[in-house]
């Protein structure tokens, strides 16, 4: 069945295509049918995708797509589909969507009634959290953390007792200050893996403990070149005599906002039975941080 067959008699479709994130054999049939198929092909980047399809062969137009015009260019895609014609939406590398643009568009078609059909294939955090080794039962996509310190390290604080395995894309200009963050707000022997340049020449996999990945990535200038994904297992509350669970940490907490250390800390025991000499060593840490 050909594309245009498998399209509402009445409108075109809007196909999202994962492309290949590095391997080119990566690429699906399915794939290279319906980008030769379609009547428009909605790329990120042009000039990107045109030796993609080069590559391969294919002659369909290209039009840009990226997040500087696809909300307010998108209708010009919606007009050709609404006429009947398909179109076939392509990021630079991976599934469209995933911190990449298309949201808009995707959006748009599906108020106007247009089948939007999922071509699915590479997609880099998925390939990282499939060999990563880490829980993946469960788990949470935060996508690009802020590029700025004090944004990175916020958002880092509010996701520390998140009990899902942690993924996040980086710009490898940042990966190291990302990792330093991670190691401060997480805490050095938290399990972490950092999944680089995957399925390229140079692909890196490499699980350590955080304060270890750290040193790794800031010993060797290659490691802070290409894609990253970095993966952070879970917080899972402590166990034992010696664990300080999450209330605790927030009752010390408020009381370090009026209180000074060693009040703030004896107050904390008392209402929550943890022991002063933890929560009197756990605050003089919070107050390091600011």
């Amino acid at each position: 069945m050909t594309v245009a067959a498998a399209s509402n008699s009445a409108t075109g479709s809007l196909y999202v295509v994962a492309t290949p994130i590095g391997n080119l054999d990566d690429m699906s049939v399915r794939a290279l049918k319906v980008l030769r198929e379609v009547a428009l092909i909605a790329a990120e980047d042009t000039r990107h995708s045109l030796r993609l399809m080069q590559h391969f062969g294919i002659a369909t137009p290209l039009a840009a797509c990226h997040e500087h015009n696809e909300r307010n260019e998108g209708g010009r895609f919606i007009e050709k589909l609404l006429a009947g014609e398909d179109v076939a939406l392509i990021s630079d590398a991976g599934t469209p969507l995933i911190s990449d643009p298309g949201y808009h568009l995707v959006r748009q078609a599906r108020a106007a009634g247009v089948p939007v059909v999922p071509v699915p294939g590479p997609c880099a955090l998925i390939a990282a959290l499939s060999a990563a080794g880490l829980p993946s039962d469960r788990f949470i996509f935060e996508g690009f953390l802020p590029a700025k310190a004090v944004g990175r390290k916020t958002r880092l604080e509010q996701l520390r007792e998140e009990p899902r395995t942690l993924i996040f894309y980086e710009a490898p200009h940042r990966i190291l200050e990302c990792l330093q963050d991670m190691e401060v707000v997480f805490g050095g022997e938290r399990p972490a893996v950092l999944a680089r340049e995957l399925t390229k020449t140079f692909e890196t996999l490499k699980g350590l403990p955080l304060a270890q990945l750290r040193a790794f990535v800031e010993a060797d200038g290659n490691q802070q070149r290409g894609e990253c994904v970095v993966l952070v297992a879970g917080w899972s509350e402590p166990q034992g005599d010696d664990a300080i669970g999450s209330e605790a940490r927030r009752i010390l907490g408020l009381l370090l906002e009026d209180l000074p250390v060693k009040r703030a800390a004896a107050l904390a025991a008392e209402i929550t039975g943890v022991r002063k000499n933890l929560l009197y060593q756990l605050a003089l840490e919070e107050q390091q941080k600011k």
